[in-house]
C-alpha cells in the first residue's frame, strides 16, 4: 500500500504545507483505525509515519528552492527601457543648417583651366564635381570656362580670366533666412540666381557697386581697375521671366534699377568721384555675345543641379567620403597614387596576409628563397699516434 504526495510545483510553498498537514492528519487516522482492525497495522503505520516524514522534508526543500528561483526569474526579465531620444534629436539636427566646413556648391562645367584658393594656401586646380567651400576665390585663366552651380541651384560661369570670390552663403530648405554674397573681382561672369534670391538675400559686389539681386539671370563685367567703369546687365530667365537688380555703391547710396531684360548699367565715377549708373546702349554685336554667355550659364544650371543633388547622396551614403575644407580634387573614396580604392583590391604596395614577398621593381610575384643554413664547424685534424 502506498500514498504519493506530489505538489504542484507552480504553486506557492504555503499551500504546500498545508496540503501536507492535511494529507498527515488523514493518514494518521487511517493509522489509527487499522490500529484497532488489525495487527499488523502498527509496522504499517511506523511505515507510512516515516514516508511522511520523508515527503515532508522534500516539500520543504522544494520550498526553499523555489523562492530563489522566482526571484532570479524576476531579475533576467528587466522592465523595459525607455525610447532613447537619439534619433530624436539626430532629426533636429538634420534639420540645421550645413556646417560651415560643409561643401556648398560643386564644379559643373569646365573648359581650359580654372583654380581654386582656400584657406590662404596656393591656388590648386579644379576639376569637374569638385566641391566648393564658403570664402573659395575661384579663377579661371586664358581661353578657360569654369561654371558653378551651388546647393540652391544659383549658378555662375565665368569667362576668361575672371575671378569670384564666396563671401557668404547660407542656404535651409524652405528656409526664410537664406542669404548670399558673391564679389567679383575682374572679368565677365554670368549668373543665374536661384532660391536664395527667392526666399533670402541673395548680393553680388563689385570693386565700386553693390548689386541686389531679385531672382534673375545677369551679367557682369569688372575690367581689373578699381575706379574703372563697371557693366551690369540683365537678362531673361530661361523661361522668359524677367527679375529686378537693385544697383547701390559700396557705401549703400542708390544708384538705379534694372527692370527690363536685355537692359543695363554703366557704373563709373561723376563729378567729384561720385558713383553714377548710366543706361547702357547694348550693340549687336555685344547682344550676340552676351547671349552666348547666358547659354552657357544656363546650359551650367542644367548640369549643376544633377551633379549637386549626386554628390549630396554620395556624402550622406558615406559621411568619410569627403575631406572638409580639404584640397580639390579628394572627392570621393581616399585614393592613392589617383587611383581610387574598390572592395577588396589592396592599395599599391601593400601585402596580404600570408601572402609571398613582392619584389623590388615591379616585377612578379615570387616567394623569397629560404635562408642559407650555416656551414657545419671544421673537425680538429686527428692526432698522430706516438710509435
Amino acid at each position: 500500500m502506498f500514498f504519493s504526495l506530489t505538489a504542484p510545483r507552480d504553486r506557492g510553498s504555503n499551500a504546500k504545507i498545508a496540503q501536507l498537514m492535511s494529507s498527515s492528519l488523514l493518514v494518521l487516522f487511517v493509522g489509527l483505525a487499522l490500529e484497532v482492525f488489525a495487527p499488523a497495522a502498527p509496522a504499517l503505520a511506523y511505515a507510512i509515519t516515516d514516508t511522511i516524514e520523508s515527503v515532508a522534508a522534500s516539500s520543504v526543500a522544494l520550498s526553499a528552492t523555489a523562492a530563489p528561483m522566482r526571484l532570479a526569474q524576476a531579475q533576467s526579465a528587466p522592465s523595459p527601457a525607455p525610447a532613447s531620444s537619439a534619433p530624436t534629436s539626430t532629426a533636429a539636427g538634420s534639420a540645421q543648417p550645413a556646417a560651415p566646413d560643409e561643401p556648398i556648391g560643386n564644379v559643373a562645367t569646365l573648359t581650359g583651366t580654372a583654380s581654386v584658393t582656400r584657406n590662404n594656401q596656393s591656388a590648386v586646380p579644379l576639376k569637374l564635381k569638385d566641391d566648393i567651400y564658403l570664402n573659395d576665390v575661384l579663377q579661371t585663366s586664358a581661353s578657360s570656362t569654369l561654371g558653378v552651380t551651388f546647393n540652391d541651384e544659383t549658378t555662375f560661369n565665368l569667362t576668361a580670366n575672371a575671378s569670384i570670390t564666396v563671401d557668404d552663403y547660407i542656404y535651409q530648405d524652405g528656409g526664410k533666412q537664406n542669404s548670399a554674397l558673391f564679389d567679383v573681382t575682374k572679368g565677365t561672369v554670368a549668373f543665374v540666381a536661384s532660391a536664395v534670391a527667392k526666399t533670402g538675400n541673395m548680393k553680388i559686389t563689385t570693386p565700386t557697386a553693390t548689386l541686389g539681386i531679385r531672382g534673375t539671370t545677369g551679367l557682369v563685367e569688372v575690367n581689373g581697375a578699381g575706379g574703372g567703369a563697371h557693366n551690369i546687365k540683365l537678362y531673361p530667365d530661361p523661361d522668359g521671366h524677367v527679375g529686378t537688380i537693385d544697383v547701390n555703391d559700396r557705401s549703400g547710396a542708390r544708384l538705379g534699377s534694372l527692370t527690363q531684360g536685355s537692359s543695363g548699367f554703366t557704373i563709373r565715377a561723376g563729378a567729384g568721384g561720385r558713383l553714377t549708373a548710366a543706361p547702357l546702349m547694348i550693340s549687336p554685336q555685344q547682344a550676340a555675345r552676351d547671349q552666348g554667355i547666358v547659354r552657357q550659364v544656363h546650359a551650367a544650371q542644367a548640369v549643376g543641379r544633377r551633379v549637386v543633388t549626386e554628390q549630396r547622396a554620395l556624402r550622406r551614403a558615406n559621411p568619410n567620403r569627403t575631406n572638409p575644407r580639404g584640397a580639390p580634387g579628394q572627392n570621393g573614396p581616399q585614393r592613392q597614387n589617383n587611383l581610387q580604392q574598390r572592395p577588396g583590391v589592396q592599395p599599391p604596395g601593400t601585402l596580404r596576409p600570408n601572402a609571398p614577398a613582392l619584389r623590388q621593381g615591379g616585377l612578379p610575384n615570387r616567394a623569397a628563397p629560404p635562408p642559407k643554413r650555416p656551414p657545419p664547424p671544421k673537425k680538429p685534424p686527428p692526432k698522430e699516434k706516438k710509435r
